[in-house]
């Protein structure tokens, strides 16, 4: 897959464990930003990843700021993107399978390094609708035609 990964200030340590795990599981990464050198904006690199993710460009995306709800905040805002905050594990399997979440956020003020990574695994392998009765797979598919509704009655030009 190709998993695009941005970061703030406070995120920046964390997002580059973050990519190295993920290099190391053999994706490719496409690194927004930021860097030592270019600190940005929480919101810039959510909306340039967002957009990126939005488009098709990247399959999945992670972003990494002080607790992980700003960037979520901003990349919500963007058609096709479903970030969510993830804090453990279990809450990106269930953001993947129930919500077919296709934006990690994460907090490099709250989360370890060694969580993250465990976080990051979740997201990447776990499909949506996976681990769910035939019930709830439908009502899950169902939900998704409703949201893109939605989605293109609000984000219409």
């Amino acid at each position: 897959m190709k998993i695009g990964v941005g970061a703030d200030p406070f995120g920046l340590e964390l997002k580059e464990a973050v990519k190295r795990h993920v290099l190391t599981l053999g994706h490719v990464c496409v690194d927004v930003g930021g860097t030592t050198d270019e600190a940005r904006p929480y919101y810039e690199v959510a909306h340039e990843l967002a957009g990126k993710v939005g488009s098709g460009e990247c399959d999945r995306g992670i972003l990494v700021c002080g607790t992980g709800m700003g960037m979520a905040i901003i990349a919500n805002k963007h058609p096709n993107v479903y970030a969510a905050v993830c804090e453990d594990p279990s809450t990106a399997t269930k953001a993947r399978s129930i919500n077919n979440t296709n934006v990690l956020t994460l907090g490099g003020m709250v989360t370890a390094s060694y969580k993250a990574k465990e976080i990051v695994d979740a997201f990447l392998t776990t499909e949506f609708k996976s681990g769910w009765d035939e019930e709830i797979q439908a009502f899950l598919d169902r939900s998704m035609i409703d949201i893109q509704r939605i989605e293109s009655q609000e984000f219409k030009d």
